[in-house]
């Protein structure tokens, strides 16, 4: 089920100790949006709760690179399983950012996103993030989750790549479909040029027995006329003959 969808996004924050303590802060399931048969994994989304849980866990197990400049989100990371990739980083306070996508989504768009994600959400949460507790930023959150799952879900507008590989695409279908219709004429032609064949064909055994017929009626009709001819000869004969006769012995 590999697609190009994004599916997720998540806001964590990174508590630096022994172990990397992971919370998770909001959580926005864009692929509600648009599916209704959640497929059962756990970075699925929908109605499978547990997606949030199980990318913290990803986090907590390999968390992101250290990046060193303040204020900016970096140290991006792609962990991908059967069907779909998580792509993450964070900033220098803590504050990581995730999205779920589906393994024919690009990285470097998500990474895009979540680069432009982080500006927009430092700013408005960036204090709330370090005290709030788990998943209490979610309501606020929404908006400026939803604002920029709704746009880079379409990669035709944010990806020149993309853009292109869906023009070539349309190219592909475009000429696939002409290509089908000038076999699909070529097929009609054949047809109708094994017909026009049958028919000259038809037409040839037509006339030829048309012939032999009019020249078996014409010996027919000479024929009769013959015998007609013999036959009121005959008759006229067997009348005249007598006659004949009979006055000359008078």
């Amino acid at each position: 089920m590999a697609d190009n969808r994004l599916r997720c996004a998540l806001v964590y924050r990174l508590d630096a100790g022994d172990e990397t303590s992971v919370t998770m802060l909001a959580k926005y399931d864009h692929a509600s949006q648009y599916e209704t048969s959640p497929g059962g994994s756990d970075l699925y989304g929908g109605r499978d709760k547990s997606y949030a849980d199980a990318v913290g866990m990803v986090i907590g197990n390999d968390p992101p690179g250290a990046t060193s400049e303040a204020g900016t989100i970096g140290g991006f990371k792609v962990c991908q399983s059967e069907v779909h990739q998580v792509v993450y980083g964070s900033d220098t306070d803590g504050l990581c950012l995730a999205v779920i996508t589906g393994l024919k989504y690009p990285s470097r768009v998500a990474i895009q996103a979540l680069i432009e994600l982080h500006g927009k959400y430092s700013e408005q949460f960036g204090l709330q993030a370090k005290s709030a507790t788990t998943n209490s930023l979610t309501k606020k959150s929404k908006p400026v989750l939803q604002a920029m799952c709704k746009k880079y879900d379409d990669l035709s507008k944010v990806d020149k790549s993309s853009a292109l590989a869906g023009k070539v695409d349309e190219v592909k279908v475009q000429m696939q479909d002409n290509i089908s219709a000038m076999l699909k004429n070529t097929e009609q032609a054949e047809s109708l040029a094994e017909r026009s064949d049958q028919l000259n064909e038809q037409a040839s055994v037509f006339k030829k027995k048309s012939t032999d017929l009019r020249k078996q009626m014409r010996c027919k009709n000479l024929k009769m006329t013959i015998i007609l001819t013999v036959l009121v000869a005959g008759v006229l004969a067997i009348i005249l003959v007598p006659l004949i006769m009979k006055a000359r012995n008078k």
